[in-house]
């Protein structure tokens, strides 16, 4: 691995071999996301306990002071909105160049393997990880499932990772199920937790954080159970204390309920 490389995913991913990656690329296809229509005054609180921020160019450029940036994972393939006919349509929006010019740590795409469009997808990492690999920039892959969330399981999830991870990537981006073992344990390269089951509370959030870690994941890249949690600079410690502090799931609920309240 040349040094740029191996200087960028060090940043990303820190000494502990742990990460917390946070997410707010989610206008590229959905618009003003709830409590994400104001980018800026979304993430500002939220900087500081973040290891890396996954960003568009166009939000990175309005929304994050470059004095004040965390490293940066470029989101770099769209196209498609929910307002279309298929989110799996993607292409790749942003040059390796650009990210350059943003001093991006990593770029990032999504494959949707299984759909229509899985050979394009497919095409467009293995082209972009060319060109990271050019310029020292690693490339983490998204497993997307656009609308069909029942693909969320073990068997599609841990296909789709083992596909990236052959195709070059760096990092794949994939979500928590039943049996996620089967996914990191087919996977060899470092696998984050882009999200899980929809659960009600924010102690299932961070019991599914917990599990896992326990089972290979190395992090997260959460963005909705934060941002949009009532309480998000406490929920975003509570998570961060489970990554890096191997924290037990108990003891972080206790972390988020006296970040709570001592908010109130």
């Amino acid at each position: 691995m040349d040094w740029g490389m191996e200087n960028r995913l060090a940043q990303l991913i820190q000494s502990d071999g742990r990460c917390l990656f946070l997410p707010v690329d989610h206008g590229y296809f959905q618009g003003p996301t709830r409590r994400l229509e104001n980018p800026r005054k979304t993430l500002e609180p939220l900087l500081p306990y973040a290891d890396a921020v996954f960003i568009t160019r166009g939000v990175l450029r309005s929304s994050v002071d470059p004095d004040k940036a965390k490293p940066i994972i470029l989101r770099v393939s769209g196209g498609t909105s929910i307002a279309g006919k298929d989110l799996a349509y993607e292409g790749i929006t942003t040059s390796m160049e650009e990210a350059i010019r943003l001093n991006a740590c990593a770029v990032g795409i999504s494959i949707f393997v299984g759909t229509d469009y899985e050979h394009d997808s497919l095409l467009n990492l293995a082209k972009l990880v060319d060109e990271g690999e050019r310029y020292g920039i690693p490339v983490m892959a998204v497993t997307a499932v656009g609308r069909e969330l029942k693909k969320r399981d073990a068997r599609y999830l841990s296909l789709s990772s083992r596909i990236a991870a052959e195709l070059g990537a760096r990092v794949v981006k994939t979500y928590y199920c039943e049996k996620f073992e089967r996914v990191t344990q087919g996977c060899p390269v470092p696998i984050v937790i882009a999200g899980g089951p929809k659960v009600s509370t924010e102690f299932e959030v961070l019991q599914f954080v917990h599990d896992g870690i326990q089972k290979g994941a190395i992090g997260v890249n959460l963005g909705r159970n934060i941002w949009q949690n009532a309480h998000p600079v406490a929920m975003i410690k509570a998570i961060r204390a489970i990554i890096h502090e191997n924290a037990t799931p108990e003891q972080a609920q206790e972390l988020y309920d006296s970040v709570k309240s001592s908010k109130l």
